[in-house]
């Protein structure tokens, strides 16, 4: 899995950091970070609970394949 965040859309709302914090971090400039841009497959179910709770729809997860 990659994680891919169109970052014009995001508004650092901070949700996904709350879904999937070993994915995903806000820095203190308020910026969203993603930590783990290929995660361990046990990330992957939080991973996907932060692209579904994303309101911008910025957060787009891509096979590796």
């Amino acid at each position: 899995m990659h994680v891919v965040v169109d970052f014009d859309q995001c508004d650092a709302n901070g949700l996904c950091v709350d879904a999937a914090p070993g994915v995903f971090e806000l820095g203190e400039d308020d910026v969203l970070r993603v930590r783990a841009e290929h995660p361990a497959p046990a990330l992957w179910p939080a991973a996907e609970n932060a692209a579904r709770s994303c309101p911008k729809l910025a957060i787009t997860l891509r096979d590796d394949a």
